[in-house]
């Protein structure tokens, strides 16, 4: 072939044995009227057998594999007086990218059309789609195969598709920081590439194909030494924005990652660590400096927002930023479950591959403890209730910088009320006036601000009493809404959380 990748590609389809239903060969069967037939089944069967691609050879022998060349080139051949290639985008729905690779294999003149595998739905030629049985092409419509194949594409994670494909077994690992892999597994570093390969396709992080190594969309999004190298995931890089005021009229600095997120995510977390500002305490002989937000509760929302965002849409990533008295995250895609929810809901990822992945590096909590937890530490601070939301189509998370009481509004104190109902009630345990007082700092002689607050609570509907026959005010113990013994299901949606 031109090039010695071409011809290794072409060296190991011809070395595979058995039926290998992705791949066909022909010896001078020039009739582009076929080949259309041939790119709907070849696309189709690579997809249910999990190739990134299937291929079409002309110039060798489908018995021997035995080159004897061909004159076919699907480049000028023509159908109808039309060019092939241009008939061929035309009449293949969906869409197909073919790759032409034409040269020689010890003398022989040898054609290879690379047909990438089905994707979202099968590939139809002329509104008709094929498939292969072994080494026979057929209509696919009827069979069970359809149905496996309409089965696997819908189920197929974004984390395992291709990131980057055909490279050598030289060229994986220089593109991925493999060393922060076995690091934050606590595993030892293996001594050799075989056994560091190994590991890292036992995670998915990588797979070897018939024309070289893979990198998965989930190693390079988890290891990227750069994520520029990956066209496809280069804006799914973390941004962090440091504003001079609360609103964004003034960018005092900026960072946009470029590490996979294991990779760099003790860095990142450095990084904002340094801009959130800090409470200044004076003692009585010191004068320190006090972090504004627990550590812990933004580290866990940093990965959640990893974990959650919906990896589909392109040309966005994570987003914080950070104002003098807030910090909002901001993750692409509308949350799976209800916001109001988060507290008690079993979580639901979009990539699952990825959550577990990171939960096993210790990058998060387990599953369905992490909001639980910054719960915990915004009321161990005493801040204003975070509050968790959508706009614009992306879930967004607010923490707020410290307020008293006074300074907070009723809507704020409501959601503080919710949340702290929900927290009690998930530790098995109850929402009282005496726990709210503590919840806000006040002291016990202040308890009928935290019953004007439960007042307002239960008007929103997002409160209840715990026993509804409970006539003494003095011993009422209160729920969120959704525990309830009368609370809907589903579909509930509640102001203000």
């Amino acid at each position: 072939m031109d090039s010695e990748a071409s011809a290794n590609l072409v060296r190991s389809l011809l070395r595979e044995s058995g039926e290998t239903p992705w791949l066909e060969f022909k010896c001078n069967n020039a009739d582009p009227s076929g080949v259309g037939k041939y790119v709907s089944a070849i696309a189709n069967t690579a997809a249910l057998h999990d190739r990134e691609e299937g291929y079409v050879v002309w110039g060798v022998e489908d018995g021997t594999r035995r080159p004897v060349g061909t004159t076919f080139d699907p480049n000028i051949a023509k159908l109808g007086g039309q060019p092939l290639l241009i008939h061929l985008a035309q009449m293949l729905v969906p869409a197909v990218q073919l790759g032409v690779l034409d040269g020689t294999i010890n003398g022989h003149r040898i054609v290879v059309v690379r047909v990438p595998a089905a994707a979202a739905s099968p590939v139809a030629y002329r509104g008709e789609r094929f498939i292969r049985i072994g080494e026979s092409l057929t209509t696919l419509q009827g069979r069970p195969e359809e149905r496996k194949l309409f089965a696997k594409l819908d189920k197929r994670p974004f984390e395992v598709r291709a990131a980057m494909t055909r490279m050598g077994e030289a060229d994986v690992l220089p593109l991925l920081d493999y060393p922060a892999y076995f690091d934050l597994l606590r595993v030892p570093l293996p001594e050799n590439r075989a056994a560091i390969l190994e590991h890292l396709v036992a995670d998915r992080l990588i797979r070897s194909e018939t024309d070289g190594w893979t990198i998965t969309n989930l190693g390079a999004l988890l290891f990227a030494k750069s994520l520029e190298r990956f066209d496809s995931l280069s804006r799914k890089a973390v941004r962090v924005v440091v504003y001079k005021n609360d609103d964004r009229s003034e960018i005092v600095k900026q960072q946009a990652g470029d590490k996979g997120y294991a990779a760099g995510f003790t860095g990142l977390m450095q990084w904002i660590n340094d801009q959130v500002p800090q409470n200044v305490h004076i003692g009585e002989a010191l004068r320190t400096e006090v972090k504004m937000y627990p550590d812990v509760a933004i580290r866990e929302l940093v990965a959640n927002a990893l974990i959650h965002q919906d990896v589909a849409i392109t040309g966005t990533g994570p987003l914080i930023e950070i104002f003098p008295h807030r910090i909002e995250i901001t993750n692409p895609g509308r949350p799976l479950i209800d916001p109001n929810r988060f507290l008690d809901m079993p979580p639901i990822s979009r990539n699952e591959k990825l959550a577990s992945l990171m939960r096993r590096m210790g990058m998060c909590e387990e599953a369905g403890s992490g909001i639980d937890r910054v719960h915990r530490l915004i009321e161990l601070f005493q801040l204003p209730a975070p509050h968790f939301g959508v706009t614009d189509g992306s879930t967004r998370v607010s923490l707020y910088a410290h307020r008293s009481f006074a300074a907070m509004d009723k809507e704020e104190r409501v959601r503080a009320a919710y949340q702290h109902a929900g927290l009690k009630y998930i530790t098995q345990s109850r929402m009282t006036n005496a726990t709210l007082r503590t919840r806000f700092g006040l002291p016990r002689d202040e308890y009928t601000k935290a019953s004007a607050v439960i007042r307002d609570a239960q008007d929103a509907g997002v409160i209840v009493p715990d026993d509804p026959d409970n006539k003494a005010p003095r011993h009422a113990k209160y729920v969120p809404f959704w525990a309830a013994h009368s609370a809907p299901s589903t579909g509930v949606q509640r102001e203000p959380s």
